[in-house]
């Protein structure tokens, strides 16, 4: 029988099919690029009811492929780690690319001993005016909070005792998680860190499809929306990540 994986990389992906190649591609140089050896290294798609060749895609590049019927990306986030067999969980969108040192790098802070729960942080695809104050908005958000995103990290067993990401939510659901991982690491004396350079690539086609301003105008908007407009927040959500094919 083969060893176990030290890292299980976890996909969530509905109708993927365009930009999940790419992702495996920067995952397979990742890999390469490990100290430990690709094979210390297991990928697996959460495949989220997809309709298109994603779950032939992921299986074709060697991936571990998880059918997820409820629609949620938390549910996927969770259907993919319940296949795991590695010790640190990492989880990435399908939409993103890696760094080559991805793995090294976050090896080198889970052995520390001193990170309850991490993320590698991204670069943006392409950059604009609209994009960039999207960005100023949200990257003071994530320092005072002490979050990211990107490719985010966690030992195994402390996932499973936090219970994963919530499934109600349909949206934030790995703030949330984040939110509670943390939690759990300050009884231990642990701390969220960021990987020092190895940043992921987060794709920038929602700013593609609707435009490089409509992020900054529906951030300005939230706290409005959710105030008095709950049952249109809902639509917008489900719209805006779900549906939006």
């Amino acid at each position: 029988m083969a060893a176990a994986p030290l890292f299980s990389l976890c996909i969530p992906a509905y109708n993927e099919a365009e930009l999940l190649p790419r992702l495996l591609d920067s995952v397979d140089v990742a890999r390469q690029c490990y100290r430990g050896g690709p094979e210390a290294i297991e990928v697996i798609v959460g495949n989220n009811r997809s309709t298109d060749a994603t779950a032939a895609i992921a299986g074709a590049r060697g991936c571990v492929v998880v059918d997820v019927e409820k629609r949620a990306i938390a549910a996927a986030r969770n259907g993919a780690a319940g296949a795991a067999r590695g010790a640190v969980l990492c989880f990435v969108d399908a939409d993103s690319i890696v760094h080559p040192e991805t793995f090294n790098e976050i090896s080198d802070l889970v052995q520390a001993g001193r990170c309850a729960v991490g993320a590698t942080g991204v670069h943006m695809e392409r950059m604009s005016l609209g994009i960039a104050l999207t960005w100023l908005l949200m990257v003071p958000m994530t320092r005072v909070m002490g979050l990211d995103t990107g490719v985010v990290f966690c030992r195994h067993e402390d996932f499973v005792a936090v219970g994963g990401y919530c499934e109600q939510m349909m949206v934030a659901e790995d703030v949330d998680f984040l939110w509670r991982m943390k939690r759990l690491g300050r009884k231990r004396g642990e701390r969220f860190m960021r990987a020092p350079t190895a940043r992921a690539i987060t794709s920038t086609r929602k700013f593609d499809r609707h435009g490089d301003w409509h992020s900054f105008r529906i951030m300005i908007g939230v706290p409005f929306t959710l105030l008095f407009a709950r049952g249109v927040m809902r639509k917008m959500v489900r719209r805006y990540w779900y549906d939006d094919r």
